[in-house]
């Protein structure tokens, strides 16, 4: 904490037009207000009046470039593909990846009292999400004769919480000394009409978690990017953490983004086809001759709906939140006194004090702006970069809603359609229903099996039974 007097104080957040932040101080306790100065001195200030004036007050209007065009997307398919899964081989072997998951959300969407990684995955044992990437991590160890060390971004509201579930589970077998977690940073939320910072309380600033766009400064500061210099990681597997689904150490990925044609090795991006022109994702595209994503909200209409020749969606690359970056590409941000990435804009309900009177207000509609930064952004800071299409039911299952799309309903069943197709592709006879859908349910653990060709190195039932709950 600074040195700053609370005169000094009064006269800074006047500047910024911010002085009711101190409305209060007079009632405040001893630990109050040092607790509410360490909020202060934690806040940019000269950017304040421009994060106000540029995204409460305004809403930024995305132009889109006169020259976007679709990315182009490497194919599992491509003759070079086995050579580029060697070289990731190799780099896995050699103990220069590592995990990396951001794990700021909370469960309230889903109806769950914790930490989003907490929330029970599977269909038959309920394990959790970190506990399926923490398996995946094991195997990984196995199979390459490295640790894999996992770098976990908490935010503020559930650190503490998912420390405790790691080490009420013994870190799931991996060993404390390689899981390693730091909270995400956070930004003030504020006022719609106003652009007036919000007060949680008589002494405590509103605050919100900076995006996972924070995870490059947040890396760094944090001590993580010096400690896998000390391990010897060159790139990290970048991951959600609502996507049980995802591939952690994909051979063909990590080998395509190190080495592979067109990439330069320091962010890639995998995609799967778009459900449908109108699906909420970001689509990947080439602007001014580099590889970008524009939101779902941000692409007209015209654009999402066009087709090609073959009566493909045009703009088809949908993003699933799956990267690969290099330590030193994120140190050379992290590093850059000029390096920012661009706030995005949310209304939200933001639950507050009067300024003038100290009450609580419960808002009923949006009265709050909250910013975050998205790591995608960091694809344009990115010299060259390389898209991996992959198939939606082989890595993307998310899990973010209570109920309908995206809920652990459809999660639980693409993971079991996920599990009868490695099964039948190695001689299972699997029921299906009249429809053609898994007459069944299959809980296939990393342990068992990551990837479908590690299922031929397992002996599987010869055969499923009708209505079935299978646990391999």
């Amino acid at each position: 904490m600074s040195n700053t007097s609370i005169s000094d104080w009064h006269a800074r957040l006047s500047t910024a037009e911010q002085s009711h932040l101190l409305q209060f101080w007079e009632r405040l306790d001893a630990t109050q207000r040092a607790s509410l100065l360490a909020q202060l001195d934690s806040i940019d200030w000269a950017s304040v009046p421009r994060w106000v004036a540029t995204y409460v007050k305004n809403k930024p209007r995305f132009e889109i470039p006169s020259d976007l065009e679709p990315a182009p997307c490497f194919t599992r398919q491509s003759p070079c593909a086995p050579a580029l899964a060697d070289a990731g081989r190799a780099l896995l072997k050699a103990g220069k990846v590592a995990a990396f998951v951001v794990a700021g959300g909370q469960g309230s969407r889903l109806g769950f009292d914790g930490p989003k990684g907490c929330y029970p995955a599977t269909a038959i044992t309920s394990k959790s999400l970190f506990q399926l990437f923490a398996e995946q991590l094991l195997a990984a160890r196995h199979k390459y004769g490295v640790i894999v060390p996992w770098y976990i971004m908490t935010s503020p509201l559930n650190h503490r919480a998912t420390v405790e579930f790691f080490a009420r589970h013994r870190f799931f077998g991996l060993g404390e000394d390689n899981v390693r977690f730091f909270p995400q940073g956070v930004m003030p939320s504020f006022d719609i009409s106003t652009g007036k910072i919000l007060l949680a309380g008589p002494g405590e600033i509103a605050t919100n978690p900076d995006g996972h766009g924070g995870a490059v400064a947040a890396l760094h500061k944090s001590g993580s990017l010096a400690d896998m210099r000390r391990r010897g990681i060159e790139h990290l597997a970048y991951f959600q953490v609502d996507n049980p689904h995802v591939q952690i150490c994909d051979e063909l990925f990590l080998g395509l983004h190190a080495q592979g044609p067109g990439s330069s090795g320091e962010m890639s991006s995998k995609m799967v086809a778009k459900a449908s022109w109108d699906e909420k994702v970001g689509v990947f595209c080439l602007a001014n001759g580099r590889l970008d994503v524009i939101e779902y909200s941000d692409l007209p209409q015209d654009l999402a709906k066009a087709t090609d020749p073959s009566g493909r969606l045009r703009f088809n690359a949908g993003s699933i939140a799956i990267h690969a970056l290099s330590v030193a590409f994120l140190e050379r941000l992290a590093t850059d006194p000029a390096f920012e990435l661009p706030f995005h804009r949310a209304e939200k309900k933001v639950p507050h004090v009067d300024p003038v009177t100290g009450l609580s207000v419960e808002p009923a509609a949006n009265n709050g702006v909250k910013l975050e930064r998205f790591i995608f952004d960091a694809l344009a800071k990115a010299s060259q970069s390389v898209v991996l299409e992959t198939d939606r039911v082989e890595e993307f299952a998310p899990i973010k809603n209570a109920t309908g799309a995206d809920s652990v309903v459809t999660s639980q069943k693409l993971q079991t359609l996920r599990a009868t197709r490695w099964l039948s592709g190695c001689g299972t006879s699997i029921p299906t229903t009249p429809a053609g859908e898994p007459d069944c349910i299959i809980e296939l653990s990393p342990l068992t099996a990551c990837a479908v060709g590690d299922v031929a190195c397992v002996r599987m039932p010869s055969a499923i039974e009708r209505g079935a709950r299978v646990l391999l």
